[in-house]
């Protein structure tokens, strides 16, 4: 009877040990939805350098491409079976829905604590597109929702090779909008076509001309433009639309541009088909792919008045979120910590040339990437804004631009039909 009663309790001690241990396993393994096809391999490598150092497994699991990836992070949080870390292709009001939805860890504690030693790690610029400040529209808790992996600015370029075959200085890139109609002058006279950008993809369009419209009239006039307060019929904005007509006119944008989609666009440009490109920082490594002998420089776009200071869109170019349901979630943190320390954000930025969201980094980045980096104090974003514009208006400003460039439309049309758009939207609004 005592052997039985001794097996029995053995039995007993094995299976809880077994059930424990199988607990606590579990715990050891981190799950990270992706869509970056060209970080998977980098991500890998990494998670294996983690499992050594820690014995904390990450899986680091892609979906491609990102309108799939998309897809299952909308079907996931409706089945509320997220995995530990993921990120949100999407708007900032979406963002605050996951956010209110109990979707999204608020990392405030974590990167202010220590003094804030995490926090100081990253570029400001990097940080506010994950905050919500006090206050918001979105009705969400003031915080930090999401860490940086790497940040971006898009800017232009210019090709080096091409300025010398047209007698331009190829270290001294045109700083002005009359110096860029006069390099492009002086490249038609070469026969080398001016500028490309996959403006078929309007959200390219848009990005350039808020970076006109911020350097023409100042943030707090554009902001009050979306807030409804300022009409686009304003001389200012009709300004902003008049440069693409200028354009049109000098001839300086590659012939169909407005049908091109950005991959387009950097194939013409790494082929040396063409001396300006308007693009990201992302370009560096598929520029790399495609012509690894490429000699080109950053520039901001040139501005175009002396009123306000040129800005750009920039900030965090990809960011990883915490599942706030996730049994894993202070060894989630952990893996994010070490994810975006110097080491490891170094070795990413050599691996896939895009920018490192950490600034003790950039000692130990491609020169190229350190000229998109010395741009980001001129950065600004739409979801840092505050206060976004109905879709339909951007839509509406986009495809005007569309149909300046082709000589459809004046930009005086354009600015009424926006501002039809937008006052019909404000009314929709109205309780």
């Amino acid at each position: 009877m005592k052997r039985l009663f001794l097996l029995g309790l053995i039995f007993c001690f094995l299976f809880c040990f077994g059930c424990c241990k199988a607990a606590q396993d579990k715990k050891k393994v981190i799950t990270v939805w992706h869509w970056m096809t060209d970080r998977d391999e980098s991500f890998q490598e990494l998670a294996k350098q983690y499992e050594q150092k820690t014995g904390i497994k990450v899986n680091f699991e892609l979906y491609a491409p990102s309108e799939q990836y998309s897809q299952k992070v909308r079907a996931a949080a409706q089945g509320k079976n997220l995995p530990d870390i993921f990120g949100i292709l999407s708007e900032k009001k979406d963002f605050a829905s996951f956010i209110k939805s109990g979707h999204v860890a608020n990392l405030t504690p974590y990167l202010e604590s220590d003094n804030g030693r995490w926090k100081k790690e990253f570029f400001t610029k990097a940080l506010e597109v994950n905050e919500f400040k006090p206050d918001n529209t979105y009705g969400v808790e003031a915080g930090f929702y999401g860490i940086p992996i790497d940040v971006m600015t898009i800017e232009m370029l210019y090709n080096k090779k091409l300025f010398k075959k047209a007698g331009l200085n190829p270290d001294v890139p045109p700083a002005t909008w009359e110096e860029f109609l006069a390099a492009i002058e002086k490249l038609r006279a070469a026969n080398i076509p001016g500028l490309v950008s996959g403006w078929s993809e309007i959200w390219m369009i848009d990005c350039f001309a808020s970076n006109y419209a911020f350097n023409i009239m100042g943030e707090k006039k554009v902001l009050d433009t979306i807030k409804g307060l300022i009409p686009y019929t304003d001389p200012d904005w009709i300004k902003v639309f008049d440069l693409f007509a200028q354009m049109r006119d000098n001839k300086a944008l590659v012939t169909g541009v407005i049908t091109m989609i950005n991959k387009t666009a950097e194939q013409l440009f790494a082929n040396e088909k063409c001396a300006f490109a308007f693009n990201g920082s992302w370009c560096v490594n598929v520029y790399k792919g495609m012509n690894p002998d490429l000699e080109y420089g950053v520039m901001l776009p040139p501005a175009a008045s002396d009123s306000f200071p040129m800005v750009v869109w920039g900030g965090a170019g990809s960011s990883l979120l915490i599942n706030d349901r996730s049994a894993n979630k202070e060894i989630a943190i952990e893996f994010l910590k070490w994810l975006s320390d110097k080491d490891q954000q170094v070795f990413l930025a050599n691996k896939t040339n895009n920018l490192p969201a950490n600034k003790d980094a950039l000692t130990g980045i491609p020169p190229i990437l350190a000229q998109f980096a010395d741009d980001m104090d001129y950065t600004t974003h739409p979801n840092i804004w505050g206060i976004s514009e109905f879709p339909i208006v951007t839509e509406t400003l986009d495809k005007g631009i569309q149909s300046i460039i082709i000589g459809e439309k004046t930009p005086q049309q354009v600015a009424i039909e926006v501002q039809k758009i937008k006052e019909r939207e404000l009314a929709r609004k109205k309780p």
